[in-house]
């Protein structure tokens, strides 16, 4: 089949703007429920984008690990592509899409480094192969061989043989603070839902809500 053919109507159901939450965060934990309860393989994966200092953007898929009032929380060595990104410009989207749900939700806004506190607590409830990985990686370097890895990971396994395995000081948690937030809904004939909050220029004014053409 060519690609211009593939196509489908998008019929699952719609969004109307009484429906909607005051503010984007309970939304979106709306919709991830409804993810979730369908069963959906990773509905916590998200798209991040970061833009390097020539304005180039990158993507690269990241799990949510994270939601409060506060904004989205992910995980990564602070050295990686996207850790260096953030550092030198912190303003990234997410884009989360649950295709069996005819859904999508974008967010633009400001990632900002969580507490090491709260890193340590995530990072102590992770399985010992991903915490020897986060020792192990040299994330976003260019490597000669596997095996490499795989002596690195013996080398580490080793290291930490007698003990708990500490949070690396170069790994952690970004919090992605909403500035503004997308729902999309398909809908037949093209003619899809599109609601977008953006947060008011006095954040204590809460957040204003507009319908956007498909």
């Amino acid at each position: 089949m060519k690609l211009e053919d593939l196509r489908r109507d998008y019929n699952q159901g719609d969004l109307n703007e009484e429906d909607l939450a005051t503010d984007p965060i309970s939304q979106f934990k709306r919709w991830f429920a409804d993810a979730e309860g369908a069963g959906l393989l990773e509905p916590n994966a998200m798209v991040l984008a970061t833009v390097d200092g020539e304005g180039q953007p990158f993507t690269r898929t990241v799990l949510l690990k994270n939601l409060d009032e506060r904004g989205f929380v992910f995980y990564t060595n602070f050295e990686s592509r996207k850790g260096q990104h953030i550092a030198a410009n912190p303003r990234v989207s997410l884009i989360f899409t649950w295709l069996p749900l005819e859904r999508q939700v974008s967010i633009n806004g400001e990632a900002v480094r969580i507490s090491t506190t709260e890193s340590f607590k995530y990072f102590a409830s992770r399985p010992l192969g991903s915490r020897l990985g986060a020792w192990t990686s040299p994330q976003s370097q260019v490597i000669s061989s596997r095996s490499l890895l795989e002596a690195k990971l013996a080398e580490i396994r080793q290291k930490f043989a007698s003990g708990e395995v500490p949070i690396p000081s170069f790994w952690g948690g970004f919090r992605v603070i909403p500035k503004t937030a997308e729902f999309w809904q398909g809908r037949p004939s093209r003619l899809h839902d599109r609601f977008l909050y953006r947060q008011a220029e006095d954040s204590a004014d809460g957040w204003t809500v507009a319908r956007l053409a498909p």
